[in-house]
């Protein structure tokens, strides 16, 4: 379910080597849980392909799960639907990048496409 404020709230790509280096072709996407369909996070996807894992600095909402670039990441619980408790990824640092995230589970998610300012 779509909060009232979330409609007012105006979101900006963050631009950074990260996104260069994947090409120009950002998007960002509602993600809702598969099981209950309720909205878990509105994330920034950066260039083509799966989406298979989920960079904290890409996390907009909600606010529990932003700026979590911070914490240590074996002290990050798994990643849960806050309605269902269905587990959608656990946390991991990316090798190949250094970066930390959720490697999202197969078919934990149903994402939709969602406007900048929408």
């Amino acid at each position: 379910m779509l909060k009232p404020y979330l409609s007012y709230m105006k979101f900006e790509f963050r631009i950074d080597k990260y996104k260069n280096a994947r090409g120009t072709h950002s998007r960002l996407l509602n993600l809702y849980c598969r099981v209950c369909k309720n909205k878990i996070a509105i994330y920034q996807k950066d260039g083509p392909g799966n989406l298979r894992r989920l960079y904290l600095d890409r996390i907009f909402y909600p606010k529990n799960l932003t700026n979590l670039e911070s914490k240590p990441w074996h002290k990050m619980l798994t990643l849960k639907c806050s309605k269902c408790k269905e587990d959608i990824g656990t946390p991991y640092i990316y090798k190949k990048e250094r970066r930390k995230a959720f490697k999202v589970y197969q078919d934990a998610i149903i994402k939709k496409i969602r406007k900048l300012n929408d």
